[in-house]
């Protein structure tokens, strides 16, 4: 009967509005993760639409990761000093008002600077829904809650491209920020009337570091830099980019010296002694490589090889989103019945088999060729995030989810950054490796060249016919140096999620839930 009694305040019933204020916050979180891939396939209407420059356009996406990465480490602290209550209404309020500012900015220095507010401002979210559902789903519940909130976590990213170009087709680009106006002013009214499950702190801001802050700014912000564009300047060839990465460099130096010495630290780096954490920080990394990778490469290959506009790549990429939907609840139900070990090697298996089958990939795929690869990425993001989630938070003290739940996230999306960054430098090596090569076999000696000249001359008219036919000639070698680069690198990441669905072997398994109530 002890045993009984002891256990069941974590069996009481949840107050309906402990439950309407994680549902509200869930929204938030689901604006702050979809504004992160809604633009990706509507830049270029956004650059017509603002007059940018090729060099200026990709800083509308660059600007918020860049600014979102330094925030989310940091809403760990601000969430203890100011409280949930406090930090997710201003985070609401205010990245509200920047997509306002976004959707009204006439140039794109305007632009770049409110996405980056947006960015900040919506990076408070994030971390502060996790920590939170860990809090109000304590115990045996939280086997019920990670499939919500994994997906969410990688459903909005999925479908960010798939929106933005509906929204960018029916309207214009300018909606694809005031989407977000109507539930912003709903999220920030509902947090702030409901959110009352924990105390704030302010003793702490007495103590702020301002000093791990900065530090914290130039390592992250400063690496969030050269892996958005090193690829596209031959990385340390460039001297910006050297500088930049100098600038990172001395500063991770500072900021890792001032969290282990300082006596309230920006951010507390102990969670990674915990093996279950710093074990799921890992496998976060690498499923933010395969969240963001794959979310990247489907739309870049749709546009340059097949053409596609905003529209035609969402209606192809929507396929991932609604597989992750019906496969939420089954994934919660296998984790919670079987070892979240072997689901997590499922997870990745499954990511394994979708990218192999992409190294098939020719210039003729289409939608139905590219379904199950879409299916197979699907199921393995939400075979993996739920295990994932779980081994990194699920069995930490409650009083140490706020922190560790932002560095989670910070390794989710540096993984998202550096793959990023990898998948566009390996792109563009096997691109010039491929060029090369079949610059060779495409010569006069080569009769099968010689003849397709032939043909493409005779059909062109005029007295440049052989001119343009050599020109149309070089555009199909170009394209089908791409299409072998971009099977090359989902070969690459298949060797990667095989190699981490191995290493999930070697894991120790999770100990249950902690009970424990207590504010976080």
């Amino acid at each position: 009967m002890a045993s009984t009694s002891a256990s069941a305040p974590a069996l009481e019933p949840i107050p309906l509005r402990r439950l309407l204020a994680f549902l509200a916050m869930c929204f938030g979180m689901f604006m702050a993760f979809l504004d992160i891939q809604i633009v990706s396939g509507s830049l270029a209407d956004i650059q017509a639409g603002l007059s940018a420059s090729a060099d200026e356009i990709p800083w509308v996406q660059t600007s918020y990761l860049i600014a979102e990465v330094v925030a989310i480490p940091l809403s760990g602290f601000l969430s203890r000093a100011l409280g949930t209550h406090v930090l997710f209404t201003i985070s609401a309020a205010g990245f509200t008002l920047a997509s306002i500012m976004c959707g009204t900015s006439s140039s794109i220095n305007s632009m770049i600077v409110w996405r980056a507010i947006q960015g900040f401002i919506g990076g408070g979210m994030v971390p502060t829904v996790f920590a939170s559902a860990y809090f109000i789903f304590q115990g045996p519940r939280q086997k019920f809650i990670a499939p919500v909130v994994g997906l969410i976590a990688t459903l909005a990213p999925t479908i960010g491209p798939t929106i933005g170009g509906y929204l960018t087709d029916a309207y214009s680009w300018h909606w694809l920020f005031f989407i977000n106006v109507a539930p912003g002013i709903i999220v920030t009214i509902a947090t702030y009337l409901l959110v009352d499950f924990d105390k704030p702190d302010f003793a702490l801001l007495k103590n702020f570091d301002w000093y791990g802050l900065f530090t914290m700014a130039g390592f992250l912000g400063a690496l969030e830099y050269v892996l958005e564009e090193g690829p596209r300047y031959e990385w340390f060839d460039d001297d910006t980019i050297f500088m930049v990465a100098i600038v990172s460099a001395l500063s991770a130096l500072a900021f890792f010296i001032r969290a282990f010495t300082a006596r309230v630290p920006i951010v507390d780096l102990r969670a990674f002694a915990n093996r279950n954490f710093a074990v799921g920080s890992l496998f976060s990394f690498v499923l933010g490589i395969g969240l963001y990778g794959l979310t990247y490469l489907y739309p870049v290959y749709l546009a340059q090889v097949r053409g596609y506009d905003a529209l035609m790549i969402g209606e192809t990429m929507f396929v991932s989103g609604l597989v992750m939907f019906a496969t939420a609840p089954i994934a919660g139900r296998l984790n919670a019945r079987f070892d979240p070990r072997f689901i997590l090697v499922a997870g990745f298996v499954f990511f394994a088999i979708g990218t192999w089958q992409m190294t098939y990939l020719t210039s003729d795929w289409d939608f139905w060729e590219l379904l199950w690869p879409q299916v197979f990425r699907g199921v393995g993001l939400m075979f993996a995030i739920i295990p994932v989630t779980n081994t990194a938070l699920g069995t930490l003290p409650v009083e140490r989810v706020k922190n560790a739940s932002g560095l989670f996230n910070l390794m989710r999306n540096l993984g998202g950054a550096i793959g990023l960054a990898a998948i566009n430098t390996w792109f563009n090596d096997r691109m010039d490796l491929h060029l090369a090569r079949l610059h060779e076999a495409v010569n006069p000696a080569r009769v099968p060249a010689t003849e397709m000249l032939s043909n493409l001359t005779a059909h062109f008219q005029g007295s440049d016919a052989q001119l343009r036919a050599l020109k149309e000639m070089m555009g199909m070698v170009r394209l089908q140096a791409a299409v072998m680069s971009y099977a090359d690198v989902f070969l690459m990441l298949t060797v990667l999620f095989l190699a981490l669905a191995a290493f999930g072997l070697l894991m120790k398994r999770p100990n249950a839930p902690a009970e424990a109530v207590g504010e976080p």
